[in-house]
């Protein structure tokens, strides 16, 4: 059982190396077998299929920033309450999010994400309205 500090050690980091690009940092604090649910999507199972995505977020244009508001552990359990941002180009989709991860041997086995649907699609106008202004000036 990895202790609290340590578990939300790994989840605060793999976020800062997702936002800073650092794909193989990422992929390196998740579990071979991971499962990664955007519940209300299809998982996506393995560290290959969850690395493709981690890698789509690096390629130039789309990028990733998170806040994380409020963070606990127990044990190899971390819950995250957040805001995630996808950038594509101009666009930042800026949305809330609750997360789970469990931790099996020190590394990310399940990343289960739990946002609304409405959220992330206000999110998605906001984003659309802020690049259009930005685009005219």
């Amino acid at each position: 059982m990895t202790d609290t500090k340590q578990a939300t050690a790994v989840v605060t980091e793999m976020f800062d190396a997702l936002e800073d690009r650092r794909i193989e940092d990422v992929i390196a604090r998740l579990d071979d077998t991971v499962i990664w649910h955007n519940v209300g999507l299809p998982k996506v199972r393995g560290i290959s299929r969850v690395g493709k995505f981690m890698k789509m977020l690096a390629k130039p244009g789309y990028g990733f920033d998170v806040t994380i508001h409020n963070i606990a552990a127990n044990g190899d359990i971390v819950l995250t309450e957040r805001t995630d941002v996808l950038i594509w180009r101009r666009l930042r989709i800026e949305f809330w999010v609750c997360g789970t991860f469990e931790l099996r041997d020190g590394k990310i086995a399940v990343w289960r994400d739990y946002f609304d649907n409405v959220d992330f699609f206000k999110g998605f106008l906001k984003g659309v309205l802020r690049a259009l202004v930005s685009g005219n000036t």
